[in-house]
């Protein structure tokens, strides 16, 4: 559920006309909705209640700084995964204490900086890793808290690009690996063993993966209990799905993949840690874009559209669906016609749609791509030299500009022209 509906034939975010956004900020432009973004972290909230557990926001989803004060300020944690983003959520008023630092390529600098500042744990992803920690730790007579990520090999039934948890992924320690590597973790000076991490990737949509998973969990966290270490904390990751329009059926509901974890790892007196992006700001967010102009070729149409793939790259990255709606209901009562709905970036990748029916669409016509929330602004780029676009925040009848659009001065100033060339 989302609070982007139609009232009297206009969309609308919460209580903000869309096509009045549309008028001030100009097109393109995200708009996420307060209101939705609460919402789904109450739904994982309460789905976990009964366990001890810390919900941490996996802030690569979305990361915008008004997001996660929104979150934080209804007790979320964040999962970051470089310097970059724990930088945004302590400015974002993030207590160091909630901030979960993952990732499989963490600098020495980047360890150095969260030490210095606090974090709440390091999710180590290989041997290397590790040593770097120990080291940088123990030259700063600090104990570093880490919970070491273990690769499950468990096919996440996702696409292949967004999996993370099978034996050929880039991420975690082998789970057969795992006894000799939290022994070797247990000796090492600046180290102090919390727990265990593993996450089997994204926009899963049925929860076998994840039960599998967690269930070889269960059973390695009774090992090394019994080998002396110190597991008080269980990291799930996130990866749960969202519906996107395309899915035969909807993926599981918190409440649902809640019941599971209880059932799977409620007996471990551990507690729990879920890291969900997605299904927190997947379906908060729209991307709203004007169409400029309808194309005939020799065997389709083409509606060509002023938002493109630098400011949406999933379509063409993952080539992921998303619903295309009017922003004006009365375009929906018009005669359906089948268009490749496309940016205008030189590139054929740059294509949101290929032979999507749709009522009719003219110039000038404002479209909604729905659950464009998630990995939508933050994946943007400036290529073309086309500028970032604006992010809006609706807050009831209230909407902010939480990111602005970018002069082409701004863009261009940042070039350095070498004094040889001057």
């Amino acid at each position: 559920m989302d609070h982007f509906n139609y009232r009297n034939g206009h969309l609308y975010a919460e209580d903000v006309s869309v096509a009045e956004i549309a008028a001030s900020v100009g097109t393109p432009f995200y708009v996420y909705s307060t209101a939705t973004l609460v919402r789904h972290f109450k739904l994982f909230d309460d789905a976990l209640d009964g366990l001890d557990h810390c919900i941490c926001y996996a802030m690569k989803a979305a990361s915008n700084q008004a997001i996660l004060k929104t979150l934080g300020n209804l007790g979320a944690g964040m999962d970051v995964v470089s310097g970059g983003e724990y930088r945004r959520a302590i400015s974002a008023g993030i207590p160091s204490e909630k901030i979960v630092f993952s990732g499989v390529g963490k600098t020495l600098e980047e360890i150095k900086l969260v030490l210095q500042n606090g974090i709440r744990q390091f999710n180590v992803e290989s041997e290397s890793e590790l040593k770097h920690i120990s080291s940088v730790a123990s030259s700063m007579n600090t104990l570093a808290p880490i919970a070491i990520r273990i690769n499950p090999d468990v096919d996440a039934q996702t696409h292949e690009k967004i999996a993370t948890g099978k034996a050929e992924n880039k991420f975690g320690i082998p789970l057969s690996r795992a006894r000799d590597v939290y022994a070797d973790a247990a000796k090492m000076p600046g180290i102090d063993i919390v727990g265990i991490d593993l996450h089997i990737g994204s926009q899963l949509t049925n929860l076998e993966p994840f039960e599998k998973a967690y269930q070889k969990l269960a059973d390695l966290t009774q090992i090394l209990k019994q080998d002396g270490h110190k597991i008080t904390r269980l990291d799930l990751g996130g990866g749960l799905g969202i519906p996107y329009g395309s899915e035969q059926s909807a993926p599981p509901l918190p409440l649902e993949y809640g019941k599971m974890v209880k059932k799977v790892l409620g007996h471990l007196d551990c507690e729990i840690e879920i890291e969900p992006g997605r299904l927190i700001v997947g379906n908060a967010g729209i991307l709203v874009s004007s169409v400029l102009c309808i194309k005939s070729g020799e065997n389709r149409n083409f509606a060509i559209l002023d938002a493109a793939m630098n400011d949406l790259i999933r379509p063409a990255m993952y080539e992921a669906y998303h619903d295309i709606v009017p922003i004006e209901q009365q375009n929906a009562s018009r005669a359906e016609k089948v268009y490749d709905v496309v940016g205008p970036v030189c590139e054929t990748g740059d294509t949101f749609a290929k032979e999507r029916r749709m009522n009719e669409l003219f110039e000038n016509d404002l479209v909604a791509f729905r659950s464009a929330g998630a990995y939508g602004a933050v994946m943007s780029s400036e290529y073309n030299t086309r500028p970032l676009i604006p992010e809006v925040m609706v807050n009831k009848d209230r909407f902010s500009i939480i990111r602005k659009r970018p002069s082409y001065t701004e863009i261009i100033d940042r070039d350095i022209i070498p004094e040889w060339l001057k």
